[in-house]
């Protein structure tokens, strides 16, 4: 695994200018922890693409058809009733009970894909052992990234760091 570091600026436009330089030095930023909201950083950490959609896509199918398979033989095999010369394996009759049944289990499919996803429930992070990570919310601009893998690595992202005006540069343990 490669090493994770977490610097702590003074300014907004320092903590933007060591997140570009990071990028641009191949390595990864993780994360921004800021006091208040800066503009410009929004654009500098892209959207990763969820899998949170296509676990309750695929649960919801799942189910919705294990559910009219269940209905379906239980009407044609397991206990067939022969009321007014209807077939046995009406299938108007057996859709409502399993689309319900499915939106109910997508629904808790995703929201357990959520927390797996967010790593919950978390009860403590490796962040909070790092001296003066409290400030984040107060006065302190901290920058989470990861190092890039030795072959990419043209810079050492410690010195980097500190040569964009970190005050401060810890690694971060992982878990």
């Amino acid at each position: 695994m490669s090493a994770i570091f977490l610097a702590e600026f003074e300014t907004p436009e320092r903590l933007l200018a060591a997140t570009r330089e990071v990028r641009e030095a191949g390595h990864e930023p993780l994360d921004a922890f800021t006091p208040f909201p800066v503009a410009d950083l929004e654009g500098a950490f892209p959207p990763t693409r969820s899998h949170l959609r296509i676990a309750m896509l695929v649960v919801g199918l799942t189910v919705a058809a294990a559910f009219y398979f269940m209905q379906w033989w239980s009407a044609v095999y397991d206990y067939p009733l022969n009321l007014g010369g209807r077939p046995l394996n009406s299938w108007p009759v057996f859709l409502l009970a399993p689309f319900e049944v499915g939106v109910l289990a997508a629904a808790i499919a995703g929201v357990i894909a959520f927390c797996r996803a967010c790593a919950l429930p978390r009860l403590h992070h490796p962040l909070f052992e790092v001296p003066g990570f409290e400030r984040a919310t107060v006065d302190r601009f901290f920058l989470l990234a990861r190092r890039a893998p030795s072959g990419e690595d043209r810079f050492d992202l410690r010195h980097l760091l500190e040569s964009k005006g970190a005050l401060v540069v810890s690694e971060v343990r992982q878990t």
